[in-house]
């Protein structure tokens, strides 16, 4: 509104055929560009989801193979429960300021300890001890996985080339004139709201575990509650 009184509909007009034809490429670009980051944001926290259902899984099992009355045994199911406990409790609340808790390393410290320790009394076939070292590597690679995408997906220069992409893209239909001022007006407001909508989506999921789309830790509170029974 404010360009259609400083500039006027007359000039503004006879850009329209022009201008839409190179509007109809710099929207489609920014097109492709947005869809590409919702897909890789959309793939990544996919992939911290999994790493958090993979690493309950890894801890039910490794539970489950160190079963038995031996204290070796014992310790080393008590170090993986205290491991889960501190996961839940300090890493989730540290991983929304993109962090990761000391005391929670310490305990998967504390957890290989044990387990090293139980595979050097000789209680325990050598296959059994194969699969609980493989498990327990997996636990650590799903953790390092969530702490590495805790702290954000999209990277700084992606986030500045879509924002300035969205001013331009909404900013070129500032060259075009119609002479129903309003329904210009509401074209314009639908498109800022549809690109508003892409740039929202990746917005919430940018950090899988913070803010209004986040993953908790139900899987791994769950294996803790198995455990318990």
């Amino acid at each position: 509104m404010i360009i259609r009184r400083k500039v006027g509909l007359e000039r503004l007009t006879t850009n329209n055929e022009i201008a839409g034809f190179k509007f109809a490429t710099v929207g489609v670009i920014y097109a492709v560009l947005l869809a590409f980051a919702v897909i890789v944001v959309w793939e990544r926290f996919s992939d911290a989801e999994g790493a958090v259902l993979q690493e309950a899984g890894a801890s039910a099992t490794l539970y489950r193979l160190s079963a038995g009355s031996d204290p070796d045994a014992t310790s080393t199911r008590a170090a993986l429960s205290n491991y889960l406990k501190l996961a839940v409790e300090q890493d989730w609340p540290r991983m929304a300021d993109e962090n990761g808790s000391d005391q929670v390393t310490k305990a998967l410290d504390a957890l290989y300890a044990s387990a090293i320790k139980m595979s050097t009394n000789g209680q325990r076939h050598p296959a059994v001890l194969a699969e609980m070292f493989k498990q327990l590597d997996t636990l650590t690679q799903a953790r390092r996985t969530r702490l590495q995408l805790a702290m954000g997906i999209v990277p700084g220069m992606l986030w500045a080339v879509l924002f300035s992409g969205a001013v331009l893209t909404v900013g070129f239909t500032f060259f075009f004139g119609t002479e129903n001022l309003a329904a210009q007006v509401m074209m314009t407001g639908i498109l800022s709201t549809i690109v508003f909508m892409g740039l929202l989506v990746i917005i919430s999921i940018d950090h899988p575990f913070s803010g209004p789309v986040h993953i908790d830790s139900d899987p791994l509170e769950k294996v803790l509650l198995d455990f318990g029974r």
